[in-house]
């Protein structure tokens, strides 16, 4: 499409009246001297700025445009003596003056001006191109060019500094993660370390209290439980406990750590409730709920009725059921009956049991029963443990008596049974006492 010259800025003059001035002073410009051509051969024709706008157009070439278009403002109109404004121009890389391009004088394009200048109000302007910053651009190339070939050269470097044998392992270890997928292997586990138990127990406010009013089951869950209790007891970390004191649940006694007093008698001694008492026997408070408990949860089990043979014996009642048993087996007496003194039965913790169907059995008798089984599964979980079990004669003195439970509290009968403890003599680390001193 053939392209409207630009318009001179003499040529700015408003009205049709105008039109044929403009005409004939481009025609005697035309036929000017060869200077003003040779110097216009000379301008360059520059390509329209950012902001050109086809409205440009309408303002170069008033005349042209529809008369509600036309510029109302009185410009002056150009006359020959006007002396025309020379733009300025830069030629290669050169400022020099040059004058206006001479006006549009060919026919063919005045024939289509109305067209070429006929303005579309809903058009988009036109906006050109800008030229790409190829500056900047190549340098955020360049900069990434040499970060990849520094990165690139460190890893090189270290390969070299790496041995021989380990530049293989590392060929060798690439090739294999490209052929399969790497192994992901387990984070270790952090040891968490138990704080050290407390050096003495004693020291611990909750426990010197407990101690102090007898309640032992309260001091020994303040101790942290019947396995803290034992340790701090075996590793002489409890100077408050005394395992010859004969009132307390932990006391120990057997042929060579007797009741003290010798002739010790417990308190609060009552009959257990629910329970068949077979000759009349009372227990300690704590121990009479506890068998009442042991019998209640073995016949909700539906293994048959439990019932108590033998329950305190005072010092004096101990001297006559030694004396028979000494009477019918002489010195085999000590293995199946305590000497006065140093019977448990004397503290008002040991029940000696019974199965019963209807009519109770004799003790022997206990073991062959689902009575007995029962006892001997679950006594713990009650607080009781079976005192005198097979196999440790050697060290309680005494030959197996499954029918004789001793009550230590459910700490520690507890502990007694996870640690799969025979006798309160192992349990608490002392010498054993297969017989009497004296």
């Amino acid at each position: 499409m053939a392209q409207a010259a630009p318009a001179t800025p003499g040529a700015a003059a408003t009205g049709d009246a105008a039109a044929p001035a403009t005409a004939a002073a481009v025609v005697s410009r035309a036929t000017a001297g060869t200077e003003t051509d040779a110097i216009h051969g000379l301008a360059a024709f520059e390509l329209p700025s950012d902001d050109f706008v086809p409205g440009s157009l309408a303002v170069s070439a008033p005349s042209a445009l529809p008369l509600e278009l036309r510029p109302t403002g009185a410009a002056p109109q150009p006359t020959d003596s006007t002396p025309h404004r020379i733009p300025e121009a830069r030629v290669r890389g050169r400022r020099r003056a040059v004058r206006s391009p001479r006006p549009v004088v060919s026919e063919r394009r005045a024939a289509r001006a109305d067209e070429l200048l006929d303005v579309d109000e809903g058009a988009q302007p036109v906006r050109h191109a800008r030229p790409r910053r190829l500056t900047k651009r190549l340098m955020v190339v360049a900069g990434l060019a040499t970060g990849a070939a520094l990165l690139l050269g460190s890893a090189a470097m270290t390969a070299m500094m790496l041995p021989t044998e380990q530049r293989a392992a590392g060929a060798d270890s690439a090739r294999t993660m490209t052929a399969e997928p790497p192994r992901i292997e387990l984070l270790p586990v952090p040891r968490v370390e138990v704080s050290p138990p407390a050096s003495d127990i004693c020291t611990l406010p909750d426990v010197a209290s407990a101690v102090q009013r007898g309640d032992d089951e309260t001091a020994i869950a303040a101790a942290g439980g019947g396995e803290a209790f034992r340790a701090a007891v075996v590793e002489r970390r409890a100077p408050c406990v005394d395992l010859g004191d004969s009132a307390r649940v932990w006391t120990v006694m057997d042929k060579i750590r007797p009741a003290n007093p010798i002739d010790y008698r417990p308190t609060a001694l009552v009959l257990p409730d629910g329970v068949r008492n077979v000759e009349g026997g009372a227990l300690r408070s704590d121990a009479a709920s506890a068998l009442a408990s042991l019998a209640t949860a073995a016949r909700n089990a539906g293994v048959g009725e439990i019932a108590l043979e033998s329950g305190f014996r005072s010092y004096q009642t101990q001297q006559a059921t030694y004396g028979r048993h000494f009477a019918e087996k002489g010195e085999r007496a000590d293995q199946v009956s305590a000497r006065p003194g140093y019977s448990e039965h004397q503290l008002g913790l040991s029940a000696d049991v019974v199965a019963c169907a209807g009519a109770c059995g004799t003790l022997d008798q206990l073991a062959a029963t689902p009575q007995g089984q029962f006892v001997a599964e679950h006594a713990w979980e009650h607080g009781w443990i079976v005192r005198y079990t097979d196999g440790a004669t050697p060290v309680t003195g005494y030959l197996p008596e499954p029918w004789h439970l001793r009550y230590i509290g459910p700490e520690l009968a507890k502990a007694y049974h996870e640690g799969g403890w025979s006798s309160l003599e192992e349990f608490f680390a002392l010498d054993p006492a297969p017989d009497y001193l004296g």
